[in-house]
Parts: structure tokens; C-alpha cells; sequence
């Protein structure tokens, strides 16, 4: 199915859409092909290696970082061409990419907060993959509540040095560089006094722990630093007013490449509706009306996610769009499970899942991670709506 929003049905714009799908068509062939459908949110450890090489293909292309204005090495693409080109990337079951945290969220970051030397050092390697980043900011005890961050920072000469506890840390075992929360003015407390600090992975000082799922698998960790070091210069913003670089970023969060996984939803959708026809669910009226309104659902998120796009983004924007996909998500898991029945319990040997039992599993952390179902209607109640603050511990 075409896109059916208006913004991007130009005629040069589907000049565009037809030079992609055919660029795609052309390059995802040989060994490239049989990466079609790897990765992704609790598959991450499919074909690594393999996914990590068909990224520096798509970037010595130039299909990297598209959004980003020519002078940083990207495209300087509009959003409706963005929108194709995540479209098309998902129709073609294209893999999994390896570079989103650099890619979507730290890149533009640096672009919009960061000094003309951090620029130039990091955006290139961004760009053409050779560098890949993660995210180090969740702690044990600072998750949705990120301004309890306890991991600490201290300037010594021209190096800070850091020392503490990261979790939930998405790749980090395969990652070069973290961007890292720290507080770095003695005596702070909550937002205050927090700085983003840019850390090399490789170093004495940071230990990754890979953290066993639910689906067998790690993409998670966790990362100790114990006197690691990074230079003065690698702090994005001013020391002590990290929240709002911190902030910043998780705006770059829920981006245009949420089209393309949407895309990737249809597909799965698509999959499980051929799952009830061919097990006999289908013929059932509860379970059809459900798969119903999961489509209906499905549209709604998309149209939803392209009205704001277009717009100034705010805090509630990103609040309702989390809120929507990751109960979407949830709820694809477990209409899953009751679809397959018995074959649902049943694994292959060695804990062997199939995609519905990873989906479903993984699916349970959807209304948890980056920013949990409660967080969200709290910020929504409180921000939006000007109901009272939830009371919280001084």
C-alpha cells in the first residue's frame, strides 16, 4: 500500500520514492538478501556483524543520516522524503539498522547543541558508521525517574573522570561510544547539576555486563565506570545544565523513522491475520473483531505520527505517541499468543523461540521502557491538562 498522506505524493516526490525502492531492489541481493527481516527490538543479536556491514553499504551510498542537513554529511532531505524513503526501507524487509542511537538521537543532538569541534570530530563517523554509541542514562535506581541519577563526574585537570552504574544500556557491548548523564556539581540534587558527557567504551574503567532477557537473548547491559576518563571538552552544553541536552535528545526519540516501523507493524499484522486463516482462529468473531481494531489502531498511530511531525514538537506529543505504540506493540504479543494457542507454549529445543513467542516476551517491556505508561499519563495530566502534581518524596 502507497502512502496515503498527501504530503507526499509530488510528482517529484514519487520520482524520489521509485529512485529508492529501486536503489533497494538493486543492493539488497547476494548476502545483503539474506539479511531481509533480521534484527530489531528483541532480535538484536541477529546477524550483527552482517547488519553492521549493510550499514556502511547504505552509507558509501549516502543513505545515512538523510534528514541532516549537506554541511554534516547527510542528505538535507524534506520530511515527506524522509517518510518515503522509512516507508520503502520497510516495505522491502530491508534489516534491521545498527546506528540509531548515533543516527536518530545523538547526531542530531551534537547538530543542535554541540561545538564545532564535537561536530567535527563525531558526525562524520556517524555518518559513515564506523562509530556506533549507546545511551547511559537509566541506573538502578534512577529509571523513568531520570533526575535521580546518582552516577557522578569530577573535573581533574583537562579529563573528567566518572565514576558509577549504568543499566538497560542497549548495545552497549557493541558500542565504541556512550553518551552519559552525570552529575558534576558537588552538593546538586535532581535536574540541577547534571551534565552529558561523551565517553569512549574502550578504556580501563567501563565494564559491560550483558544482561540475560526473557527471550534468551542480550542486548541489554550493564556498564560500570570505575575512574574512567574522557576529555573536558567532550561535555555537550555547559557543565551542570545537562536535563535540558538530555531532554533534547529524547525528542529526537520518536522521530520520522517510526513511519518505516510502523510499515514493519503492517507486515507483522499482516502476518498474524494469515496465521488465523491458516489455524482456523479466524473463523472465531471475538478474535477477528480484535484483529479488526488492530488495524484500525495501527492507522491511527500513523496518521497521528505524521500530524506531529509536521508540527513544533512538545512534551505531550512524544508522551501520546509512546503511550499508543507500546500498548499497539503489547497488545500484537499477546493477540499473538491466543491466535497460535498450545503452539504458543511450546519451544524448539535449547529455548529456541519462533518470532510470536520473542514478539510476545519482548513486547512486555513496551509500556516500561523509555518512559513507562505511568510516567507518560503523568506528564500528560500534569502538563497538559493542569491536574494536580502526583505527590513525590522530598
Amino acid at each position: 500500500m502507497e502512502s496515503s498522506d498527501p504530503g507526499t505524493q509530488s510528482e517529484a516526490n514519487e520520482d524520489f520514492r521509485l529512485e529508492v525502492r529501486t536503489w533497494l531492489e538493486e543492493n539488497l541481493i547476494g548476502d545483503f538478501a539474506k539479511l531481509k527481516g533480521l534484527g530489531g527490538p528483541g532480535s538484536e543479536h541477529e546477524a550483527h556483524a552482517e547488519r553492521l556491514a549493510w550499514d556502511r553499504h547504505l552509507a558509501k551510498h549516502g543513505w545515512t543520516c538523510i534528514g541532516w542537513p549537506v554541511e554534516y554529511g547527510g542528505r538535507g532531505l524534506s520530511l515527506a522524503q524522509q517518510v518515503i524513503f522509512h516507508e520503502e526501507y520497510a516495505r522491502s524487509n530491508a534489516p534491521a539498522r545498527t546506528n540509531h542511537l548515533g543516527e536518530e538521537l545523538l547526531g542530531p543532538t551534537l547538530i543542535h547543541f554541540g561545538t564545532e569541534e564535537q561536530k567535527k570530530r563525531f558526525l562524520p563517523k556517524i555518518v559513515s558508521v564506523e562509530e556506533q554509541w549507546c545511551q547511559g542514562y537509566s541506573e538502578p535506581g534512577a529509571g523513568s525517574d531520570l533526575a535521580a541519577v546518582k552516577t557522578r563526574a569530577r573535573l581533574e585537570g583537562d579529563e573528567w573522570v566518572i565514576d558509577g552504574q549504568k543499566v538497560w544500556t542497549s548495545m552497549a557491548h557493541e558500542a565504541q561510544w556512550c553518551f552519559v548523564i552525570a552529575r558534576t556539581e558537588p552538593g546538586s540534587s535532581r535536574h540541577a547539576g547534571l551534565s552529558f558527557l561523551l565517553v569512549e567504551m574502550d578504556q580501563p574503567g567501563v565494564e559491560v555486563r550483558p544482561i540475560i532477557q526473557l527471550t534468551g537473548t542480550s542486548e541489554f547491559n550493564e556498564v560500570f565506570f570505575e575512574g574512567a576518563r574522557t576529555p573536558a571538552a567532550n561535555i555537550v552544553g555547559e557543565p551542570g545544565a545537562g536535563w535540558g541536552v538530555a531532554m533534547g535528545l529524547l525528542g529526537f526519540e520518536r522521530g520520522v523513522s517510526t513511519l518505516g516501523q510502523q510499515v514493519g507493524a503492517q507486515r507483522a499484522l499482516n502476518n498474524l491475520i494469515d496465521q488465523a486463516k491458516r489455524n482456523g482462529r479466524f473463523d472465531d468473531p471475538i478474535l477477528r473483531d480484535r484483529l479488526a481494531k488492530m488495524q484500525v489502531d495501527l492507522e491511527v498511530i500513523r496518521l497521528n505520527a505524521l500530524r506531529t511531525l509536521a508540527e513544533e514538537q512538545a512534551p505531550q506529543q512524544a508522551s501520546i505517541a509512546k503511550l499508543l505504540w507500546a500498548n499497539w506493540h503489547r497488545t500484537l504479543g499477546e493477540l499473538a499468543m491466543q491466535i497460535r494457542g498450545a503452539d504458543s507454549l511450546v519451544t524448539a529445543p535449547e529455548y529456541d523461540l519462533d518470532e510470536w513467542q520473542r514478539l510476545f516476551l519482548f513486547t512486555r517491556a513496551d509500556t516500561i521502557y523509555g518512559g513507562s505508561d505511568e510516567i507518560q499519563r503523568n506528564i500528560l495530566a500534569e502538563r497538559v491538562l493542569g491536574l494536580p502534581r502526583e505527590p513525590r518524596p522530598n
